[in-house]
């Protein structure tokens, strides 16, 4: 959980000790975050995940015991609100489709400016989705529509008030991993109203942030 004085705390993992230590330093001189540990490996990254319970786990793919994305599904079975945010240097849409599906919230690039990968944080502990690559789009697509064929998914059962017309089209850029400005862009409305929209979405669903209503909305079929 977020410490005591409100501070995100972020879990490392990444085989290469040069990779940890920089962003390592980095994240240190944050003022509303706090590195909570490193991890070298898949496994380890597992065991300290479970040991330190970070709000936020910036998890490198190719890593020696078990992968970023088996590392991921293991870590989310136990801790499903945990966000992880896959860190790589591979912008290969398999491997970003394997992320969504492993439950991962977002996928950035590690030649990414330092800038954008502490946004990534901040914007993965609001809950938002965080894709930040040329190739996410279709990736995101296809993880969706696949998520909504899933034969063992189970029913989910109706919403207690039905969505609006415009809720719906909200919903579906919030899928795509949008955030309030570029929704609010794209659909020519102003960003308040986008807010109001997405905070009515979380009270129809029962959910507390954006990517549980994500997940709901897949097993209520409701975006494409």
């Amino acid at each position: 959980m977020t410490t005591t004085d409100g501070k995100i705390k972020v879990l490392l993992a990444d085989d290469q000790k040069m990779i940890r230590q920089g962003f390592g330093y980095v994240i240190g001189l944050q003022d509303d975050m706090t590195l909570a540990g490193e991890a070298a490996d898949g496994r380890e990254a597992v065991a300290q995940a479970l040991a330190l319970r970070p709000d936020i786990i910036l998890m490198d793919i190719q890593m020696p015991q078990m992968t970023g994305i088996e590392a991921a599904k293991a870590i989310l079975r136990q801790l499903p609100n945990v966000k992880i945010v896959v860190l790589t240097t591979f912008n290969d849409p398999d491997y970003i489709y394997e992320v969504i599906r492993a439950g991962a919230v977002g996928y950035l690039l590690k030649d990414a400016d330092v800038e954008d990968m502490l946004e990534a944080v901040r914007s993965a502990h609001r809950g938002e989705a965080v894709y930040r690559t040329d190739l996410a789009a279709g990736a995101l697509s296809r993880a969706v529509s696949s998520a909504c064929l899933v034969p063992d998914a189970g029913a989910a059962p109706p919403l207690p008030e039905p969505l609006t017309e415009r809720e719906r089209e909200i919903l579906q850029e919030m899928a795509y991993g949008l955030r309030n400005d570029r929704i609010a862009q794209k659909l020519f409305i102003t960003e308040g109203t986008v807010k109001s929209h997405v905070h009515r979405i979380l009270q129809k669903f029962g959910c507390e942030d954006r990517t549980q209503v994500v997940v709901a909305a897949l097993r209520h079929g409701m975006v494409k």
